[in-house]
């Protein structure tokens, strides 16, 4: 059965029920104390990149933090780009660079800015010599004529990593500590533009509109958030909590939604989409339970006909019957218990 109806929240905010209230309930939505993110970050990526190619969540990340929160940029005027450029390399060989996320703003007929999104869970010291090739090779493409129009090119770092990333050198500081100063004006400072996710301010969480203010909100004040806001990507954004909080995701999205008997055309809050999530994890959990309460009879009944004396063949007749389990089944058991 669903939840409907954001009183049912209001309700609950009161009781001593929702004040013990945790996301993390059975494994789910986890920002617990002490709480260690798992190694996934590749499942992580592909989860973020694919929340942010919604063209609401880009343009509202390009508004959020480009424009101070200034509609500028609308889903409408905005366009997937190439995520892939190739560049020589020096032993002259063709390759690849992909990038996460990459949007034309356009107007008219025109491209008036291409807008180049990438996620990182980890600092790195070094990512402004990566910047330096996925612009140049965007602007490469100009020079070469495969666009016809010349315009600039933005790439933003979405840090979503827990440790903060302190060190964001530019082209000067990285590399030309010993260059003499006569020749280090000639030398481009190309620099990076880092925002962390996970530490925005509330002022610039505010400038959010779109799902990725949920996601914010929620990483920021964890199992106290509240928010009547009503969700438009209700698998992504489920899919997107879990991976930023540690969790493996290995749930479709079309699996989640069936599980949740909601689909994607309802209107729903935040407040109701977690709630009928977490009551999918506790049947989750109860579904878990008893199927360890079945295994541990059947450990129990093998043991119990080896201490009798009962040969294999009856004791795996036995299980066979009392569990109503196949023979393979049957076998697999049988090998783990029978000594």
């Amino acid at each position: 059965e669903r939840l409907v109806g954001s009183e049912m929240c209001i309700r609950d905010r009161g009781n001593s029920a929702w004040n013990g209230f945790s996301f993390s309930c059975l494994g789910k939505f986890s920002v617990l104390k002490g709480e260690k993110m798992r190694e996934n970050r590749e499942k992580n990526d592909l989860v973020t990149k694919n929340f942010e190619t919604f063209p609401d969540v880009a343009a509202d990340i390009i508004n959020a933090l480009l424009h101070n929160g200034k509609l500028v940029v609308t889903k409408e005027n905005l366009l997937p780009a190439p995520t892939e450029s190739i560049y020589t390399s020096g032993e002259n060989r063709l390759r690849n660079q992909l990038q996460d996320v990459v949007k034309y703003e356009m107007a008219g007929e025109r491209i008036r800015a291409q807008y180049m999104i990438a996620n990182q869970s980890a600092p790195d010291v070094k990512m402004v010599l990566r910047k330096a090739g996925y612009t140049g090779g965007g602007y490469r493409e100009q020079y070469e004529g495969k666009v016809m129009d010349m315009y600039p090119i933005i790439e933003m770092i979405l840090y979503w990593g827990r440790e903060h990333w302190e060190k964001q050198p530019g082209i000067h500081e990285l590399c030309c500590g010993k260059v003499p100063e006569e020749l280090r004006k000639y030398v481009d400072d190309i620099r990076v533009h880092i925002w962390e996710m996970r530490y925005l301010p509330q002022e610039v969480r505010e400038r959010f509109h779109s799902d990725m203010r949920i996601v914010l909100d929620y990483l920021a004040e964890g199992n106290n958030l509240r928010s009547d806001q009503k969700v438009v990507h209700k698998a992504a954004l489920i899919r997107m909590i879990n991976v930023l909080s540690g969790e493996e995701d290995s749930t479709t999205e079309s699996a989640i939604l069936k599980e949740m008997n909601i689909r994607e055309e309802d209107e729903i809050t935040m407040c109701e989409l977690f709630e009928q999530y977490v009551r999918m994890g506790k049947r989750e959990g109860r579904q878990e339970g008893r199927q360890e309460e079945r295994q541990s009879g059947i450990k129990a009944l093998i043991i119990t006909c080896i201490e009798l004396g009962a040969d294999y063949n009856t004791t795996a007749e036995k299980v066979k019957t009392r569990f109503q389990l196949s023979e393979e089944s049957v076998t697999e058991n049988m090998n783990l218990y029978w000594n």
